[in-house]
């Protein structure tokens, strides 16, 4: 489905709303109908800083119609702090607004120059020997639960996978920023990539969700599956061609 919004990671420990329309009516819209108070996802931040990203384009009447933003996503649970990519115009209106102008990118950390020593020795020469030191980098953290989730529970495994051994029924939520396994029925509600990770990917044994998302690309029960998919163990990713489809794929033995 078309989408006007893109919410992803940043560089910093905040989301990112990439806007794709000057059109800040339709994102309000679309914002509301995805994460508001009365959507089927109304939990799916939890008051998550949030710089906007403008990508350098100019928007007609941005003092107006920015203050409308900025109180909709502060119903969808996000708190924007920053901006970044804004013509001046903009910018003066989101600083007007309360919001930080942010890098584009942010600046990696400079490592100091190595100081320059003589090559003619001296009365003492002291040799320093420089030892490489190899760390052991640890890879994504997994969130196991082997209990049933019931209506009304959600399990939220931030900043890793969710590995779930057990039945996730009708009204209960599972959300990762990693991939997501559900090894027995998934009747809920599963998103994965919620923190924007495009990769990810959901598993099923059973799929039979009322909503499934991959880095906010949803698809609900309304929508009803291919026959050869519902209820039957598959998996769920993007499409690699930029789309912004879910693709839903049968795991045959």
């Amino acid at each position: 489905m078309a989408h006007t919004f893109e919410i992803k990671s940043a560089q910093l420990p905040l989301v990112a709303l990439l806007l794709k329309t000057p059109d800040l009516a339709h994102i309000i819209e679309d914002l509301y109908a995805q994460f508001g108070p009365a959507s089927q996802s109304p939990d799916f931040f939890d008051d998550d800083a949030l710089v906007i990203d403008f990508l350098n384009c100019e928007f007609q009447g941005i003092d107006q119609s920015l203050p409308a933003l900025l109180s909709t996503l502060h119903h969808c649970c996000l708190k924007p702090i920053a901006f970044r990519n804004a013509m001046p115009s903009t910018a003066t209106a989101a600083m007007a607004c309360g919001l930080i102008e942010a890098p584009a990118e942010m600046p990696r950390s400079k490592t100091a120059n190595p100081k320059k020593t003589s090559d003619k020795p001296g009365p003492e020469t002291v040799r320093e020997v420089v030892r490489e030191v190899v760390r052991e980098v640890p890879g994504p953290a997994t969130l196991v639960i082997d209990k049933p989730l019931r209506s009304g529970q959600k399990i939220y495994a931030r900043g890793a996978d969710l590995v779930v051994l057990a039945m996730v029924n009708m009204g209960a939520e599972v959300v990762a920023d990693g991939n997501i396994h559900v090894y027995a029925p998934l009747r809920g509600k599963a998103m994965a990539g919620a923190s924007g990770n495009t990769q990810a990917r959901i598993f099923s044994l059973c799929l039979e969700p009322e909503l499934i998302s991959i880095a906010g690309v949803y698809r609900t029960s309304e929508n009803p599956l291919p026959k050869d998919i519902h209820g039957r163990p598959a998996q769920v990713r993007l499409s690699l061609d930029g789309q912004d489809k879910l693709i839903f794929e049968a795991l045959n033995p």
